[in-house]
């Protein structure tokens, strides 16, 4: 055979290998599809599941200035549930990242491809909670239908980071067949050079990293479940596989050894930043007055730091990108007082020196967040201590205080921080104290509502609902740089997400950024055929602000804990007046219940004196936040139970006319 006709051989090979590999190769970087991958009819991982990320690659670069995280990810799609679960894709990702170069195409059964057009991708805020903003890269793809295989592919930029710490992602809500790490590290490589990477994994097992000959470190992890999210979970990073990438140079310490250790580094890295010089004694000494408990002093000091220093941490400060590049930097409490205004930090730390000035023992107290994950002792790393407080001691017990946390009452601590083990920064006696968690009337949602009820089942009137301790705290978090504008469209379509029909007007919203008083919504409200009119009858629900709520656990069965962020308290005071000429038929009321000192329910149900007015009051006080799974079957008694109350019905009948 001559070498003409070797080429053209292999020539015509190579393009049939092309063809049976659908045209793929139409982009950039997109990879060729394995036929056997159309004709999928059913998961590899998890059988009768809607969808399956055949692979899932992300490739790390630590460049010049930016940590930039390059995802690939192709799907394969089975059913209708999976074309409406993975037609609409949300990219989440930080306020302060970037995302950019979104590419995707969907490609059918026949081989024949749509890409995703690039005017089709927009950003939106997907969500705000906790004072953090998130923003998504949103878009539809595509021409999904059962049997076609999405792939789409983006990078995060995350400006001025190094890859330390990373928390890596191995589970997605879909089974995955192979989910793939590479990291490359070109920057601080003098630095690196005296560290070793190392990886810390999470419910789950990925595969240790290993260096490959393009010089990245890969881990990787094959037939990765669907992580399935249940009501009331405790933490993602508590229950899903991931993986922590930190440079250390050593090993792991004993614990014993690794945290009074931290405790000393701390005091002495921080000692400074709560240096007391004479402009913070004579600060204190005004601040405090004509004090005299050591509660009254602290409050004074508390009130102090919240009213006179701008927290520039805060999303509502006011202050641009520009002006938190030129500020300078504090060094100490002093520099605070001077500038009057200074990071969450900084306002701890101030407070922790005026506390010292006044004669209390201060210390800096690291302590986790279990809004991320629960704090395991026996993990040696800081990585998870990365809160800071300021503790107190008071008599032989440490008290806890957070003037950073701008919206919660004096003694409280963000619900993240209650109930955690606090490590106390100490030269000489380090030791863990857990932070007591608030009970739940501290956190109170207290609605009142005037209403009248017409023949025709309408009802209408005013209401007001007020959030206090972590409900407002919560809330004015969520609205506190929002427009006013905006704060209503918010709460208008979060109500009518519960109760559709309902007309809202002359909506207020009160002490949005107000530390002190309660977050307020008062409102007027029209909800036609809210009663159900039957003959002379009117059947009413007279809970009116759980109506339409669901109920909170509707699975039988369950296989993750039951946690509720932190306890809490409802109370809700309802006068209906009834149409003329009807009276009540039937108004037994749910039965009052009480669960050890976890739980209690109760509702009372009556008439004015004049009959003219039902009268409905509830209460319910939860006193827990943490339940073991095993505990699901009596929880969710309990919670049906309350449902049943909520949903519970009375009758009212039309009189006979007069004669």
């Amino acid at each position: 055979m001559t070498s003409h006709r070797v080429l053209a051989r292999v020539f015509f090979t190579f393009a049939c290998f092309l063809l049976a590999a659908v045209p793929a190769l139409a982009g950039d970087d997109w990879r060729p599809i394995d036929p056997s991958h159309l004709a999928m009819k059913a998961s590899v991982v998890e059988k009768d599941a809607d969808a399956e990320a055949l692979f899932w690659e992300v490739r790390i670069n630590d460049g010049a200035q930016d940590l930039v995280f390059s995802h690939y990810i192709r799907i394969k799609v089975f059913t209708e549930r999976g074309k409406e679960s993975q037609s609409k894709i949300d990219i989440e990702y930080l306020g302060y990242y970037r995302i950019v170069d979104v590419a995707g195409r969907t490609i059918k059964p026949d081989g024949t491809i749509v890409e995703l057009k690039k005017d089709a991708v927009f950003d939106r805020t997907l969500v705000k909670a906790y004072g953090v903003k998130y923003k998504a890269k949103s878009f539809a793809m595509p021409a999904v239908e059962p049997g076609v295989i999405i792939e789409y592919r983006w990078k995060e930029v995350r400006p001025y980071r190094f890859s330390n710490y990373l928390a890596l992602e191995f589970q997605r809500d879909i089974p995955v067949q192979s989910v793939k790490y590479s990291i490359k590290t070109s920057r601080r490589e003098t630095t690196l050079n005296s560290l070793t990477m190392q990886g810390k994994a999470f419910n789950g097992d990925p595969s240790p990293f290993v260096k490959d000959k393009d010089g990245f470190y890969v881990s990787s992890l094959s037939n990765v479940p669907a992580f399935h999210r249940e009501p009331q979970m405790p933490p993602v990073d508590q229950v899903r596989t991931w993986m922590l990438v930190y440079y250390s140079l050593e090993r792991l310490s004993p614990p014993a050894q690794y945290w009074p250790k931290l405790a000393r580094e701390s005091y002495e890295e921080n000692k400074s930043r709560m240096k007391v010089n004479d402009d913070v004694k004579k600060a204190a000494a005004a601040a405090i007055g004509d004090a005299t408990t050591p509660e009254q002093k602290l409050k004074r000091l508390f009130d102090f730091c919240r009213a006179k220093i701008k927290n520039i941490s805060d999303d509502a400060s006011g202050m641009t990108d520009s002006d938190l590049e030129k500020r300078k930097r504090n060094e100490s409490p002093s520099d605070t007082l001077k500038r009057g205004m200074g990071t969450g930090q900084d306002i701890d730390f101030l407070f922790g020196a005026l506390a010292a000035a006044a004669g209390f023992e201060a210390r800096l107290a690291r302590l986790a967040d279990r809004s991320r994950m629960f704090f395991d002792h026996s993990f040696t790393n800081s990585y998870f201590l990365d809160a800071y407080n300021i503790a107190i001691k008071m008599g032989d017990q440490w008290k806890f205080f957070d003037p950073a946390a701008m919206y919660l009452p004096f003694g409280m601590l963000r619900w993240q921080e209650e109930g955690m083990p606090a490590l106390i920064c100490d030269p000489k006696e380090a030791n863990f104290v857990t932070t007591p968690i608030s009970p739940a009337e501290k956190s109170l949602q207290k609605r009142t509502a005037t209403f009248t009820l017409s023949e025709d089942g309408a009802i209408e009137g005013d209401a007001r609902i007020e959030y206090t301790g972590q409900f407002g705290a919560i809330m004015k978090e969520q609205d506190d740089d929002v427009s006013p504008g905006k704060r209503e469209e918010n709460f208008r379509n979060r109500f009518k997400a519960q109760m559709s029909t309902a007309e809202l007007s002359e909506i207020k919203i009160e002490n949005v950024t107000d530390p002190d008083k309660p977050f307020v919504y008062s409102f007027h409200v029209r909800v036609p055929g809210y009663a159900q009119r039957t003959g002379k009858r009117l059947f009413i629900q007279p809970a009116f602000f759980q109506k339409g709520i669901g109920a909170l656990f509707p699975a039988s069965t369950r296989k993750l804990a039951i946690y509720f962020h932190y306890p809490w308290k409802e109370e809700d005071n309802i006068m209906i007046e009834l149409p003329a000429g009807f009276a009540l038929d039937n108004a037994d009321r749910p039965e009052p219940f009480k669960t050890a000192d976890v739980a209690d329910y109760n509702v009372s149900i009556g008439v004015t004196a004049k009959g003219d007015a039902l009268q409905y009051k509830r209460t319910f006080r939860f006193n827990a936040f943490l339940f073991p799974a095993s505990s699901y079957a009596p929880l969710r008694q309990v919670f049906e139970r309350i449902h049943q109350g909520d949903n519970h019905t009375i009758t009212l009948k039309q009189a006979p006319a007069a004669q």
